[in-house]
């Protein structure tokens, strides 16, 4: 029988939760059209100033879905230690990307979709941000609420 580790406490998770968005670089980007096909696609990140900047080709599905409703879930890790983000994406070029993402972009990825048509920026802003590793953490697994971090 696996004996699991012992559950970590919400700041430890918090922590740990930081640590991963600002060293990993995928995520799984979860989307739905208007008529609910849903799309699931990987994509590279940046976690720059409290949220998520990703980039992909504006005709691809996710950026469509993303420009026509924004709602999206992605994950981070793997099943034994995930965090689940909730919260809504922003389409946007790269010439109205503010505040250093793009350049943080490109500086962490080593690729620069910076004015290359017809690529843009998701600016994913976490709305609820769950993390638990085995099921001893289930129970305290939301993290953040309405944007607001819990801990």
């Amino acid at each position: 029988m696996t004996q699991h580790p012992p559950a970590r406490n919400a700041e430890q998770r918090k922590r740990d939760v930081l640590k991963r968005l600002e060293t990993d670089i995928d995520a799984w980007v979860s989307t739905a059209a208007a008529d609910g096909t849903p799309c699931l696609v990987p994509l590279s990140f940046v976690w720059h100033q409290g949220r998520l900047v990703m980039s992909t080709r504006a005709a691809n599905p996710t950026a469509r879905n993303l420009m026509a409703g924004g709602e999206c879930r992605i994950a981070v890790g793997h099943t034994r230690d995930v965090v689940l983000l909730t919260g809504t994406a922003e389409a946007v070029t790269s010439d109205v990307l503010a505040d250093g993402a793009g350049k943080a972009f490109a500086a962490k990825l080593a690729w620069d979709p910076r004015g290359k048509d017809p690529w843009i920026f998701l600016s994913f802003r976490p709305r609820q941000i769950m993390a638990w590793r085995e099921q001893n953490e289930l129970a305290d697994r939301e993290l953040m609420r309405d944007g607001h971090w819990l801990v």
